[in-house]
């Protein structure tokens, strides 16, 4: 038992310790050479690639922790270079951060779309840069770390079965709020669907994120955007009732609520409690351009799947409801079946 638990602790041991490692890929000297300078102070790696076509060799060859992707490039634009990235095993899930020299809600729809993780008009002052990159370096490395982890503690004897299934469970949860991850909120929708189809029962999802949280983070800061964030979660969290209830962080300041054998009226009742439930936490958003303290807008979508269907037809309309909702003045829920003029 002794030499198993040695052979354990070397196994974990020997977990990657990762430098955050920064790829920017832009035609413009200029731009590399304001980035260069934004991180000479930092414990940062930076390299850079003038050429596109030369962007995915590079950073294959350099493991890089984030990649920073101009969006309008000669050759070959921003958007396509995200989608080779990302059609390469090795860089399926490094994080890529847009840079757009202005803010286009359509090309930002299209780059979260083809799977960059942020989208910053650049650039940004220093210490938005820094802290961005930062943020999804990190995340990147800690998945990097739990997967070595994970990997390692597979190999380990049955008396390490226990650490395994906290791994498991932790892989699920967000690092930042503690509720269930993105990945965890694919499972569990998929799986609460198929239930759905075959007791042909009414499933409901809820979308919603804080209103105007880029102006909160730029008055208050990173540290207190994080915060605003964990207390949002937690009063979410609070807000249903059922265990089978799954209320996830679906990205950044969105999230997402799975309400299993649940009708449209009962949907958006949850819904607007726990709209209510934030408007009561009272936390102070003087940036806001709604109220002088946070809220959020809410999407509501109901569905009774039909056999060999797909859940993302729910997630379409529950997001469409949430973008009405912020049409609409935000700070209030709008169902997908509600009727407009």
């Amino acid at each position: 038992m002794a030499e198993c638990n040695d052979e354990n602790g070397k196994r974990l041991n020997e977990i990657t310790s990762y430098r955050i490692r920064v790829l920017l890929v832009d035609d413009q000297p200029i731009i590399a050479e304001a980035v260069r300078r934004s991180l000479v102070e930092e414990d940062i790696d930076f390299h850079y690639c003038q050429d596109p076509t030369n962007a995915v060799r590079m950073a294959t060859e350099l493991l890089p922790t984030i990649i920073l992707q101009d969006l309008v490039m000669p050759e070959i634009d921003g958007l396509t270079m995200v989608r080779f990235f990302r059609a390469n095993p090795v860089l399926l899930h490094v994080p890529i951060i847009v840079l757009s020299t202005k803010e286009e809600p359509e090309i930002k729809s299209k780059a979260f779309e083809f799977g960059a993780n942020d989208y910053i008009v650049k650039l940004p002052d220093k210490m938005e840069l820094v802290a961005r990159i930062r943020y999804h370096s990190q995340a990147y490395i800690n998945q990097k770390q739990r997967d070595e982890a994970f990997a390692a503690l597979v190999k380990s004897q049955h008396e390490l079965a226990e650490a395994n299934a906290i791994l498991q469970k932790l892989s699920s949860l967000d690092g930042l709020t503690g509720i269930p991850n993105r990945r965890r909120f694919d499972e569990v929708l998929k799986a609460e669907w198929q239930r759905s189809i075959r007791h042909s029962n009414s499933i409901s999802l809820i979308m919603l994120d804080i209103d105007f949280f880029k102006f909160y983070n730029d008055t208050y800061g990173h540290q207190r955007g994080d915060d605003c964030l964990k207390q949002v979660a937690k009063s979410l969290d609070n807000s249903v009732q059922r265990e089978t209830d799954v209320v996830a962080r679906y990205g950044g300041e969105e999230f997402a609520v799975i309400l299993p054998e649940t009708g449209s009226e009962g949907a958006f009742q949850v819904a607007e409690t726990m709209r209510a439930n934030i408007e009561r936490q009272n936390i102070a958003h003087k940036a806001s351009k709604v109220s002088d303290h946070v809220t959020i807008s809410v999407g509501v979508a109901t569905w009774v799947p039909e056999r060999c269907s797909q859940c993302d037809k729910l997630i379409t309309l529950a997001d469409q409801a949430l973008y009405k909702a912020k049409e609409k003045g935000r700070n209030r829920v709008i169902s997908s079946g509600m009727k407009f003029d």
